[in-house]
């Protein structure tokens, strides 16, 4: 597939591409805006929160002088919302390269039989329903990308799931299930060798300078920090499309 106005051969397959970033507002988030734009990608990032969006923003500019960062107030959970994000995005910018999901949270508790479904409801909403929206909305401007790309950042948990852990686990494990078919999709669809995928980046659990200097004696093994994710996530567009698409990508020792 080919689009018109993109070279075949750029110098970086980052350099020039758009690229959406839902969560853009987290310490991954800022990572990952910044990072992109290091390689000369048009990064759009989306968020709740409209003073954390635009503190990501403007310290990811700052950051590349000169780089091509927005921000959008985008409801994840209003799917109609999102597809005209998609849509906005590929009429404003002439196509869309990638989606990462960077939408993220945690709830537990102290054993199974005191796990509260009220963690369910609130983590399937956010873990599991913004992938829903996201992937339905981006699915067919990627697969018009001469190499589109939807990244879900999961964790190790969902596939060693602990008591504490069910809903977090669980709806981790529903959102992987969920990009995994997204990424059959492309594959079927493709007029003949697959050009756009949508793959898992799997950590145990992530880390930043902030929590380092909260937790200044803590050692945080295993931990990936959210640089790396970013470096990780830039090198999605570097693999063969057939070893990233439907594949869980490990970036943390398998449990």
């Amino acid at each position: 597939m080919t689009m018109t106005g993109l070279p075949t051969e750029p110098r970086s397959r980052l350099d020039g591409a758009v690229i959406a970033v839902a969560g853009a507002g987290g310490p991954a988030g800022r990572a990952t805006l910044r990072r992109l734009a290091q390689e000369g990608a048009q990064v759009i990032g989306a968020d709740a929160n409209p003073e954390r969006l635009a503190q990501a923003v403007d310290e990811a500019r700052y950051d590349v002088g000169g780089a091509d960062i927005t921000g959008d107030i985008i409801d994840l959970l209003d799917l109609e919302a999102t597809r005209r994000w998609a849509d906005r995005i590929e009429k404003d910018r002439g196509r869309v390269d990638g989606m990462i999901h960077l939408v993220g949270g945690w709830r537990g508790s102290a054993s199974f039989p005191e796990t509260d479904l009220a963690d369910w409801d609130f983590l399937h909403k956010l873990l599991i329903r913004t992938v829903q929206h996201t992937s339905l909305a981006f699915h067919d401007p990627l697969l018009r990308s001469p190499y589109g790309r939807y990244v879900l950042i999961s964790a190790a948990g969902a596939s060693a799931p602990t008591a504490g852990n069910a809903a977090y686990s669980a709806a981790k494990a529903a959102a992987e299930a969920w990009t995994l078919a997204m990424g059959d999709s492309f594959r079927k669809l493709a007029d003949e060798r697959p050009t756009a995928a949508a793959t898992v980046l799997i950590i145990k659990a992530l880390v930043h300078d902030e929590m380092r200097a909260e937790r200044p004696n803590a050692k945080f093994a295993g931990f990936t920090d959210v640089t790396d994710l970013a470096d990780a996530i830039a090198g999605v567009w570097n693999r063969p499309v057939e070893e990233v698409n439907g594949n869980r990508l490990w970036l943390t020792p398998r449990p």
